[in-house]
C-alpha cells in the first residue's frame, strides 16, 4: 500500500545524502517534497501540516546529532514523527476481568467489519480464549450468512437467532448465550451504511448501551483516503470507540487513512488486516509500520512469524545444520514449507532491513509457483535421496523428473543451486555464529527470543545501540552495505558467487 509514498520519501532522502551540513534551505526544499508526498498519499491536510511543522522544528533545531550525516538525521526524525502520528505506542486489546468480555465492532458498510470479526475471533482462539460471534447486522441478511460461514471455518460458535428485527435484543440475548456456552469473549458484529447517517449511529449507540462493551473497535477501510477523518470523527462522537482496526492494508491505494485516523481521533490503531486469509491479521505497532513505510523493514514481526512456525528445538537444530553445511534437501523441504506458512515471499523480504529498495526488482521476479515446483521435485525423491543428493544418478533423476512432471535439466539446476547454497552457508557459518545468528547457544537465525528482546530495546532507543540510527545509516548509503556478507555492487561479497571466492583467495595467500 505504501509503495508510492516510500518511493517519494526515498527521493527526498536522496537529496540530503552526500551533503556535509543540514541547511535551513535544504530542509525547506525537502519538507515541501514530503508535504506533497503525504498529500498525494491522501493523508489529511491538517495532519500533514502538523507533521511537517514538527519535522522542521527538529531538523533546524539544536537536537541534530553530529554523529549522523544529513541524510541519516532526516530519516531518523521522519521515522520518529511517523511513529508519533501512527499512535506512538502499541495498544493491546484490554478485555479486563468481565466474563464474558464484550467487543463491539462498528464501521461503515463495506469496511470489512464482518471479516474483521472472524479474524479477531480466530486470533483470540489461538491465544486460548473462547469467543462467540454475534450477528447484529440485520440490515444486510448476507452479513448473517457470512458470519456463520466464517464461524464454521474457524470452529467458533455464532449466535444468529434471526435475519431481521431488533439487533439490540439480539445483542442482549447473546450475553446469556455466551454464559451457556462458557464463552469468555463476545464479538458483536453491527450494521453499517454506505454513508454516515443518524439511524445507523443511533442503533450503534443503543447496542453499546445494552451490552456495555469493554472494547468498541472502529473498523475502517485503509483505502478510504481523506474521508477517513470525517467518518472516524462521526463514529467517535456517536459511540466513542476505544480502538481502530485498519482493514485492507494489503490494497494498492495510497494509505492516507492509516496516517490520519490515530492522530485525528486520539484513539490507537489496535489491529491491521494485511490480507484476505483469516490468519492475515496482526496487532498494530506504530514503530514497525513506520519502518515499513521508510523501507527499513520490520524485523520483530519477521521474528514473531518465524517463532509461530518453528519450535525452539527445531530452530536450533536447523540453524546448526545450516551453519555447518550439513543441510540436506529434506531439511530444505521442511524450511520451504515453514516459510510458506509465514506468508508470501515478497512480504517477508519487505520486512528485512535495507532490503526495501535493493529487493524491489527481486520481489517482482519472485514466483510462488517456482517454490511449488521445487517442492514437487524434492517430494518426488526418496528419503535416502533427499538426505544424500549425491546418489542421484541419471537413472534416478529420470525417475524423479517423471514423478513431478519436470525435466531432468530442472532437477540438475535445483541440485546445483542447493550445492552452492550449502557451500556458501558453510563458509559464512563461523561469521554468522559469532554474531549470534547461528545454532547452538545463538538459538537460530530468526527465532531466538533473546534477539527479539534486544531488537525491541534498540527500537525503543537504546543510546549507542539505537537500531533506528543504524538502519538510517544503512539506508543513507548502499542499503546492502549494512548487511553481513552483503557488500553490494561495489563492496564485494554481494552474493553467493562472491562469498564462494573468498576462501580461495585466502588459501592462495597462505601458500
Amino acid at each position: 500500500m505504501f509503495n508510492a509514498l516510500q518511493e517519494r520519501l526515498d527521493a527526498v532522502f536522496d537529496r540530503f545524502r552526500g551533503s556535509k551540513t543540514l541547511t535551513e534551505e535544504q530542509v525547506g526544499e525537502g519538507l515541501r517534497e514530503i508535504r506533497l508526498a503525504l498529500l498525494e498519499a491522501d493523508v489529511n491536510f491538517k495532519v500533514v501540516k502538523t507533521f511537517v511543522g514538527r519535522i522542521r522544528e527538529r531538523a533546524i533545531g539544536a537536537e541534530v546529532s553530529e554523529a549522523l550525516n544529513p541524510g541519516q538525521q532526516i530519516i531518523k526524525i521522519v521515522n520518529e514523527e511517523l511513529v508519533t502520528i501512527l499512535g506512538e505506542q502499541s495498544a493491546p486489546l484490554d478485555l479486563g476481568s468481565a466474563s464474558p468480555a464484550v467487543i463491539m465492532m462498528a464501521g461503515l458498510q463495506g469496511a470489512g467489519k464482518t471479516t474483521a470479526s472472524g479474524k479477531l475471533a480466530k486470533l483470540l482462539k489461538s491465544k486460548g480464549r473462547q469467543p462467540l460471534l454475534v450477528a447484529c447486522d440485520l440490515q444486510r441478511p448476507a452479513a448473517v450468512k457470512q458470519l456463520k460461514v466464517l464461524g464454521e471455518r474457524i470452529d467458533v460458535p455464532v449466535y444468529a437467532p434471526k435475519l431481521e428485527g431488533d439487533p439490540v435484543e439480539v445483542a442482549q440475548n447473546a450475553i446469556a448465550e455466551a454464559k451457556r456456552l462458557n464463552c469468555g469473549v463476545v464479538i458483536v458484529d453491527t450494521a453499517g451504511r454506505t454513508n454516515v447517517d443518524e439511524e445507523m449511529m443511533q442503533q450503534a449507540a443503543d447496542i453499546k448501551a445494552a451490552v456495555n462493551p469493554v472494547e468498541t473497535l472502529f473498523v475502517i477501510d485503509a483505502m478510504i483516503g481523506q474521508e477517513a477523518v470525517n467518518v472516524a470523527k462521526a463514529f467517535q462522537e456517536a459511540v466513542d470507540f476505544t480502538g481502530v482496526i485498519l482493514s485492507k492494508l494489503d490494497g494498492d491505494a495510497r494509505g492516507g487513512a492509516a496516517l490520519s485516523v490515530a492522530e485525528v481521533t486520539g484513539r490507537p490503531i489496535k489491529f491491521a488486516s494485511v490480507g484476505e486469509k483469516l490468519d492475515e491479521f496482526e496487532a498494530f505497532h506504530p514503530d514497525r509500520m513506520a519502518g515499513r513505510i521508510l523501507g527499513m523493514g520490520d524485523v520483530l514481526t519477521l521474528i514473531e512469524k518465524a517463532e509461530e512456525v518453528y519450535e525452539e528445538g527445531q530452530r536450533e537444530e536447523q540453524a546448526e545444520k545450516l551453519m555447518k553445511g550439513e543441510f540436506t534437501l529434506e531439511d530444505f523441504l521442511n524450511q520451504l514449507q515453514s516459510v510458506k506458512q509465514m506468508g508470501p515471499i515478497g512480504k517477508l523480504l519487505e520486512m528485512i532491513p535495507g532490503m526495501g529498495k535493493a529487493m524491489k526488482d527481486a520481489q517482482a521476479e519472485v514466483d510462488e509457483d517456482d517454490l511449488k515446483r521445487i517442492e514437487a521435485i524434492i517430494q518426488s525423491m526418496t528419503l535416502e535421496e533427499r538426505r544424500n543428493p549425491k546418489i542421484l544418478n541419471g537413472k534416478r533423476k529420470k525417475r524423479v523428473a517423471k514423478g513431478c512432471g519436470r525435466s531432468s535439466q530442472e532437477i540438475n539446476e535445483l541440485l546445483r543451486s542447493y550445492e552452492e547454497m550449502r557451500k556458501m552457508m558453510k563458509n559464512l557459518g563461523p561469521m554468522l555464529g559469532g554474531m549470534g545468528m547461528g545454532g547452538g547457544g545463538g538459538g537460530g537465525m530468526l527465532g531466538q527470543a533473546k534477539a527479539a528482546r534486544q531488537l525491541q530495546k534498540a527500537m525503543a532507543g537504546g543510546g549507542e545501540g539505537d537500531l533506528m540510527e543504524q538502519l538510517a545509516a544503512m539506508n543513507a548509503g548502499d542499503p546492502m552495505s549494512g548487511m553481513p556478507g552483503m557488500g553490494g555492487p561495489s563492496g564485494g561479497g554481494g552474493g553467493p558467487r562472491r562469498n564462494k571466492k573468498v576462501p580461495k583467495r585466502k588459501k592462495k595467500k597462505r601458500r
